[in-house]
């Protein structure tokens, strides 16, 4: 039995899964093929995020013949960012590597990632150039990927692939929750890390199905729309509800600006729409002002106290 309890290790895997027992074994086994050959001391953290299947008993299996393979077992199914940050609070290697359980990563192109790293890189992005995917994941994944590179200025082709490596330093000052994991690069990037990415080779799914379907866009639409936020406006929320609130006053204060110079030349404005209208602006632009100044004084007081996931049990 091999055993790295109190080592410092060069390698940790974080492997979300759920309902992946098809997988395992091969996965496992490719894994290790791969790193042994690099010679580096390393750990496979498999975050159970409420299989229903046989997944876990074939985890503990392996760790009764390896024990750098480690287990997480979720209390119920908490969604893979929650899965991720608990692997990566766990983790104890300089370098960390996220995969899916599938084997449509492939374990062969862990040197790629480390030679990038090599170049100075922070954290590294897998990219699936050749999808074996339909074409209704493909062509979405296109347009999130194009809008999402556009409005973040991160370069990347395939901000969704699970298929990454990060050094300790980005995720010590990156946390992540909700449904943030895929905006990870952008969230790293705002602080300065280096962002880069490789091609990668993407396999077809063999065993089990998709734990993702279309509603994934939408959350990935207000997902985006949270990194924005955060990355542009966390420290200044004022600036962001306060612009808006002031060009909406600013139109309706126009707007009735107009009607009192009007009524002061003897026109009637008090059965004219504009008028409501130019008042609700008013009000509207006021109280999102207000709601800018009350978010500034929160921002200043709250943290992300609630870790979004309960574990049942370590297997460590």
């Amino acid at each position: 039995m091999n055993d790295t309890a109190g080592e410092t290790l060069d390698l940790s895997f974080v492997i979300p899964l759920k309902n992946e027992a098809e997988s395992l074994n091969e996965l496992y086994q490719r894994l290790v093929d791969v790193i042994e050959r690099l010679a580096v001391r390393f750990e496979l953290i498999f975050v159970d995020d409420g299989s229903t299947d046989d997944s876990l008993a074939l985890l503990q299996a392996l760790r009764g013949e390896d024990a750098r393979v480690k287990i997480i077992q979720f209390q119920g199914n908490f969604g893979k960012a929650a899965a991720l940050a608990a692997g990566f609070e766990h983790a104890a290697g300089r370098i960390v590597f996220t995969m899916d359980a599938d084997l449509q990563d492939d374990p062969a192109e862990i040197p790629a990632f480390l030679k990038k790293l090599d170049e100075g890189y922070d954290l590294v992005s897998g990219w699936k150039r050749i999808r074996q995917d339909p074409l209704s994941k493909t062509l979405p994944s296109r347009l999130f990927n194009a809008v999402t590179a556009r409005l973040t200025g991160v370069r990347l082709h395939d901000f969704n692939c699970g298929f990454k490596a990060y050094r300790r330093e980005v995720l010590a000052n990156t946390p992540i929750y909700g449904e943030l994991h895929r905006y990870v690069p952008v969230l790293a990037a705002a602080k300065g890390f280096k962002v880069g990415e490789v091609v990668v080779r993407h396999h077809p799914r063999l065993h089990g199905r998709s734990k993702y379907g279309i509603e994934r866009l939408t959350r990935g639409l207000f997902d985006l729309l949270t990194v924005l936020f955060l990355t542009r406006y966390l420290k200044r929320p004022l600036h962001f509800f306060g612009g808006i609130g002031l060009a909406v006053g600013g139109i309706g204060f126009l707007c009735l600006l107009y009607l009192t110079i009007i009524w002061m030349f003897g026109a009637p404005i008090g059965h004219r729409p504009l008028l409501l209208f130019g008042v609700l602006l008013v009000v509207f632009g006021m109280q999102l002002v207000s709601v800018g100044l009350v978010t500034e004084m929160l921002a200043r007081l709250t943290s992300h106290a609630d870790k979004g996931y309960v574990i049942r049990r370590y297997y460590f």
